[in-house]
């Protein structure tokens, strides 16, 4: 019985492996009759035969979970170099019944950019990186394979008093990052990236390329915020650039338990949503050796920019926030394009061009999870918390703070819901290399039981999660075909009633669900419920 049933599922993959291969060969063969003979596409494509493959593939991997032999593998890679590449890929996909996955820099939590479980193509967007910086019109075009540090480096090159709000990841590609939110650590000042972006080009379903004009008000609401992979292929974005000090205050504080962490750590949520806008204090608990050998304990770093000098940033400190004991000696005057350079924890004297670097070789596995606070913690829950870390063992924090800019916008304002009356941002993250031995699914099991405990000090119905640190755990669809019902259960948590608007957009402008994912937004009909 054992023998039959093995042989019956080895001629299903034979046959499934044909079906790709024949189709694969029908996409390719129609690719080069969408674009014109001054911009040929043969280049772009990289097929698993090539020898080209597998390191452009592994280029832009991010996590080595997702860079398995079991990981299912793209019938081809199609590394874009022209918009029209882009529109022949998308038509061709369409046509032939191919799903594609849109990648810009790869660092997607659950690999959706580059791994499926159905017959799928990477359509690659590392290539498109040209930025042009407006200094006069405080403006920029930025195409979506540009990285964020690519980003800041070309914006400080045409101006010292100009930045723009985004994530201090330097690698990360702005495709991806603006249209899940984007934010960093001038959000509290300037809001999220979304809400500093003017204009985007885009690739629809049906191979045009629209812009804010053309696409209408509807379809950039939604791809500020709602995922662009849900609605279509992300160009450019035209951002609008935001005024800064010439110098900036930063500083990183350590406090351990035995230091009064945990004390500090219940003060900070009273006091951080009302700061100054000008500063922002991240708070990231971390695992540290104890005091006796082979004993492990907490210790919470204070990582502040202050949008000003140390002389006004002190005596601001000691009225809010004595408590952090913060010094002078803790400070560091910068220019703003300087400060990414400490928030990406290069070593001081780095030089800036660092920035412009793109790393090719994949470190760490990783697993990440998100919360929303709107209650202050108690300092028993803050204690079963950092109990909860020392059990997972490798692991670190981040409380992001809120207020400021964040309360002043509507949570209609874009599908990112998450505004007024929130207190801080959690990411908890676990990441280890392979020679560290780790099992995996053990490894993130652990994070999976450290996330349920948190939940009574958490928001709730639904407990909210934010998009672009992409967690399957909260809900998903296995299949090509996303289900509405099912769609809803993530759906409420990262855009909460904003959904139900993304999806009546992705039914007038993706009916037939073509760009979709494991976690993306469904077509709503009439006959949903």
């Amino acid at each position: 019985m054992k023998v039959s049933i093995c042989f019956i599922i080895f001629i299903i993959s034979v046959s499934l492996a044909a079906c790709d291969d024949s189709t694969l060969e029908s996409f390719l063969q129609c690719l080069p009759t969408h674009v014109n003979s001054s911009n040929p596409i043969a280049k772009a494509i990289h097929k698993p035969s090539d020898p080209s493959f597998q390191s452009t593939l592994e280029a832009y991997v991010k996590n080595l979970r997702f860079l398995t032999p079991t990981t299912p593998k793209p019938l081809a890679i199609i590394a874009a170099t022209h918009e029209s590449h882009v529109q022949a890929t998308v038509i061709c996909a369409k046509s032939h019944g191919l799903q594609i996955r849109i990648r810009s820099g790869g660092h997607d939590f659950e690999g959706l950019s580059y791994t499926s479980k159905v017959p799928f193509i990477i359509l690659d967007m590392f290539n498109f990186r040209k930025i042009v910086v407006q200094p006069y019109q405080e403006a920029a075009w930025v195409e979506a394979g540009a990285t964020l540090g690519e980003l800041y480096y070309q914006i400080a090159n045409q101006s010292s008093i100009h930045a723009f709000p985004a994530g201090i990841c330097p690698t990360v590609g702005t495709g991806g990052h603006f249209s899940g939110g984007g934010y960093g650590n001038l959000m509290r000042k300037f809001g999220l990236s979304v809400d500093n972006i003017d204009d985007a080009r885009i690739v629809d379903a049906n191979g045009r390329i629209l812009d804010r004009r053309t696409m209408g008000e509807d379809l950039f609401w939604a791809l500020r915020g709602g995922g662009g992979a849900s609605f279509g292929v992300i160009l450019s974005w035209r951002i609008k650039l935001v005024r800064i000090p010439e110098k900036v205050t930063v500083f990183r504080v350590g406090r351990t338990l035995e230091q009064g962490a945990t004390d500090i750590v219940y003060r900070w949520q009273e006091v951080a949503p009302e700061l100054d806008n000008d500063l922002f204090i991240r708070v990231m608990p971390t695992i540290a050796n104890g005091t006796r050998k082979g004993e492990k304990t907490i210790q919470v770093l204070f990582i502040g920019m202050f949008l000003g000098k140390t002389d006004r940033l002190l005596p601001l400190i000691n009225k809010s926030f004595p408590e952090l004991g913060l010094q002078r000696k803790d400070c560091e005057e910068v220019s703003w394009i300087e400060s990414t350079l400490f928030w990406a924890e290069f070593p001081k004297g780095t030089p800036i061009d660092v920035l412009l670097q793109r790393p090719n070789t994949t470190l760490f596995f990783s697993k990440g999870k998100s919360d929303y606070v709107k209650d202050v913690i108690p300092k028993s829950g803050l204690e079963a918390i950092w109990k909860s870390m020392l059990k997972v063992g490798r692991m670190f924090m981040q409380f992001n703070p809120y207020g400021g800019r964040m309360s002043e916008l509507a949570e209609t304002s874009s599908p990112f819901p998450h505004r007024a009356g929130y207190r801080f941002l959690i990411l908890y993250s676990t990441d280890w290399e392979e020679k560290d031995g780790i099992d995996t699914e053990k490894q993130v099991n652990l994070l999976r039981e450290m996330y349920d405990a948190t939940a009574p000090y958490m928001t709730k119905e639904p407990r909210e999660a934010f998009l672009n640190y992409r967690d399957l755990d909260i809900g998903s669809n296995p299949s090509n075909h996303t289900d509405f019902k099912t769609s809803k259960v993530y759906g409420l948590k990262y855009f909460k009633k904003n959904f139900f608007r993304l999806t009546e957009v992705k039914a007038r402008v993706d009916p037939d669900n073509f760009f979709n994912h494991e976690q993306s937004i469904p077509p709503r009909y009439a006959n949903h419920n």
